[in-house]
């Protein structure tokens, strides 16, 4: 029963762990679960909604590639969380809150991956794939009821950006788990689509990260674990630090920057733009759900969008533009 685990809770966690029982709540008050602790229904919550189950088909690199086993943002997703709990057990941190922060961390994620959130943030002036997700747990979710998530999923979800400063051990921990996530499983797609080769790594980033994903994971974990254990605070230790970055220098310009990406960044914005200006000008083509909930000028539009999946806004392409589609991969 839940009072079982929350005993463990206080007598296992490290004194730095989130306790459920000091949760600041929730936006509106609930009557209590009798079998699952606060934090466990939130996970609970967010991998039964709408939202988690479109991930599968949003972009994570690639525009829906013809492949099996590219990443989608949902495998990404799955990713990140295995990853972050992983390392929440070795430092004694509560891994269901850990659990509900990653498995929400990207539920406001565009379609066509970062691609998307660039088009509309140009487009609106302001979007955030974060914050975002904050607003689809908060607002979207549920027909327009949320999902009245606890005050610690809803900050880690908002703060996970590697800018961000979460209030928690456990969010922080998401936010290193996505960086190591997406870099690793990139350079794996990358590889798939022809695009590098594993030889093709600064040797000086191997020499501390190792050679590998499966190296590179573990060791990018450990370290962190490391430096971290026992301690109010989750950090890298420099040597990691520096050569993570030089990693992220590496695929910005070899992958995510390189010329294939840039191809297809000029035909996925293309469609977003289109799309956008087309239901701007013909608002009864959004369905009422979103225009009821939109508090801001053309909020309804970052909404419905926002939620699409690569497939979706391709139905509708084909729909008002008879647009023709062919897997790019």
């Amino acid at each position: 029963m839940k009072e079982d685990y929350l005993r463990f809770e206080k007598e296992f966690l490290s004194e730095y762990a989130q306790k459920t029982t000091d949760t600041r709540g929730r936006l509106h008050s609930e009557t209590e679960c009798p079998m699952r602790t606060e934090y466990q229904r939130d996970r609970d919550r967010i991998l039964h909604s709408k939202s988690f189950r479109r991930l599968k088909h949003k972009t994570q690199v690639f525009l829906a590639p013809s492949g099996d086993h590219y990443r989608t943002r949902m495998t990404h997703t799955l990713e990140v969380m295995q990853i972050a709990r992983t390392m929440a057990r070795a430092l004694r941190l509560n891994e269901d809150l850990t659990e509900a922060i990653a498995f929400g961390h990207d539920l406001g994620h565009t379609p066509f991956g970062h691609i998307g959130e660039r088009v509309l943030n140009e487009l609106s002036g302001r979007f955030e794939h974060n914050e975002q997700s904050l607003r689809v747990a908060d607002v979207l979710e549920n027909d327009g009821e949320g999902l009245n998530l606890t005050y610690e999923v809803r900050d880690g979800i908002l703060q996970h950006r590697s800018d961000g400063v979460p209030i928690t051990l456990e969010g922080k921990i998401v936010s290193y788990a996505d960086r190591i996530a997406y870099l690793n499983h990139d350079i794996d797609d990358a590889i798939r689509a022809g695009l590098m080769s594993e030889d093709d790594i600064p040797k000086e980033i191997e020499k501390v990260l190792g050679i590998g994903k499966r190296a590179k994971i573990n060791n990018l974990v450990k370290d962190i674990v490391v430096e971290s254990k026992d301690r109010p605070y989750i950090k890298q230790s420099w040597e990691f630090k520096e050569a993570m970055g030089e990693l992220r220098k590496f695929m910005f310009k070899n992958v995510y920057f390189s010329e294939h990406a840039s191809a297809e960044e000029v035909k996925a914005k293309e469609w977003l733009i289109k799309l956008y200006d087309f239901l701007k000008e013909n608002p009864q083509e959004v369905p009422e759900l979103y225009r009821k909930l939109s508090m801001l000028p053309h909020q309804y539009l970052l909404d419905y969008i926002a939620g699409m999946t690569d497939t979706y806004v391709i139905k509708l392409l084909e729909k008002y533009f008879d647009y023709k589609w062919d897997s790019i991969l």
